[in-house]
């Protein structure tokens, strides 16, 4: 058999990529919006508040789907699973251009959750089957770089489809809803065609790397004393799951808030649509270099919930800054310290799930974990539209995200406390127990 490095990279090379290039595609489909709020708001008539409730009504969406679409998947398999999500939400992302006024944005925006829901945490569960515990730091950090990757391309492409305005009669949004929705569509085909259910139905490895690859599983599921609900249900109450998912709540809250909004902020600077697309990607090139580094020091050092401290307490302070900041240059650096912390850290946390769940139980947990969190996809669009239109001012937003990180900072403490060391002390007790038999 190759070596372990070897057999990881190889896993890697056939599935990352093509899963990057699908989670891209997701995450451009739901980041547009913000985007097409620059016009479409006046053209239908959808004011800050409504934007809000309807950018945020896609995570309602999600919220109710996510559980039953993750044990759909383990029903179904990964491929004809993710295709039809690919299809439904492509379907749907370019019926927004049918919009009319703010019901038809909410309606649309709740269906794109309802189709989205799974897609996300259905990859993390997926890749919980192909990488021992040790390496899914850096696994999740490729993964989550298609978030930063997405929001670097989402940008500029979003600026120049804006300029597409009066082209065969339809608005600039209206095209950008439609060529971004498109590639959805066509991306369904190659996924039910190539990407594999599991590592047992895999041609490119072979029956030792088949074997070697499932013992470790089982070894880590042994180590870690995973828990294998015997009705997957029960890890939907499970108090670990519960706490997890309210951990998860303060990044998802902080990241979408902010990218959602994120083009209001740079068109304060003044400029065109085209430059502030060019802008807003540059906050996200941070968020890549952050994960390419973080993930890799967290395995090296074997240390998640310090990183965690860390990168809360700066996007705590970076997002703040951005709020109290008045020079665009200063400002901009100031969000730029913000993705790279909350990017980093949305690759860690999702390193912790894996750590006590396995098989149906880990599908069903990381559905909830991820559904519950993604409530702050809604709590902080809305709550930013909200502030803003009372106060008047996007400073007031930025400083309810700061203080939403604090709170993020205080939970890492806790679940430290109640998992990890809880953890710690069961491993012991159970090692004194075998000692004594």
């Amino acid at each position: 058999m190759t070596s372990e490095a070897q057999l990881i990279r190889r896993i890697t090379l056939k599935l990352i990529p093509f899963l990057v290039v699908l989670y891209l595609i997701a995450y451009i489909d739901r980041s547009a919006v913000g985007f097409a709020k620059l016009h479409m708001g006046a053209d239908v008539g959808i004011g800050d508040a409504a934007y809000g409730l309807g950018a945020g009504l896609f995570f309602i969406g999600y919220f109710l789907f996510e559980v039953p679409s993750n044990l759909m998947l383990e029903r179904f398999g990964a491929r004809r699973w993710f295709a039809r999500i690919l299809i439904t939400w492509g379907l749907i992302t370019m019926a927004m251009a049918l919009i009319q006024g703010p019901y038809s944005f909410y309606a649309l925006r709740f269906l794109l959750g309802v189709a989205e829901a799974g897609f996300f945490p259905g990859v993390l569960y997926y890749l919980t089957k192909w990488y021992p515990i040790r390496h899914r730091g850096k696994i999740m950090g490729l993964f989550v770089l298609s978030q930063p990757i997405a929001m670097v391309v989402t940008g500029p492409l979003s600026g120049a489809l804006l300029g597409l305005d009066g082209m065969a009669g339809l608005h600039g949004w209206q095209w950008l809803f439609i060529m971004i929705g498109a590639p959805a569509v066509l991306l369904a085909w190659p996924t039910l065609r190539f990407l594999p259910d599991s590592p047992a139905k895999v041609s490119w490895l072979s029956e030792d790397e088949k074997r070697w690859l499932a013992d470790e599983l089982r070894k880590d599921e042994r180590d870690y004393a995973q828990t294998r609900h015997g009705n997957p249900l029960q890890a939907l109450k499970d108090r670990r799951v519960l706490l997890l998912a309210l951990y998860y709540l303060p990044v998802t809250l902080s990241i979408y808030g902010l990218g959602l909004w994120l083009p209001t902020i740079l068109k304060q600077f003044g400029g065109s649509d085209l430059t502030t697309g060019f802008l807003s990607s540059v906050p996200y090139l941070f968020g890549i270099i952050g994960l390419l580094i973080v993930p890799r020091s967290s395995d090296r050092l074997n240390d998640r919930y310090g990183h965690l401290a860390v990168l809360y307490a700066l996007g705590a302070t970076a997002m703040a800054l951005s709020a109290w900041l008045s020079v665009p240059v200063l400002q901009l650096a100031a969000l730029s310290l913000v993705a790279f912390s909350l990017f980093s850290i949305t690759a860690l946390f999702w390193t912790l799930p894996g750590r006590f769940f396995v098989g149906a139980s880990a599908a069903a947990g990381i559905a909830l974990i991820n559904s519950v969190g993604n409530l702050g996809g809604y709590l902080g669009p809305f709550g930013i539209g909200a502030l803003k239109e009372y106060t008047g001012q996007m400073s007031s937003g930025l400083y309810f995200l700061a203080l939403v990180l604090v709170f993020g900072l205080f939970l890492t403490a806790v679940v430290y406390q109640r998992l990890e060391r809880r953890q710690a002390r069961t491993d012991m007790t159970d090692s004194a127990q075998h000692g004594r038999i």
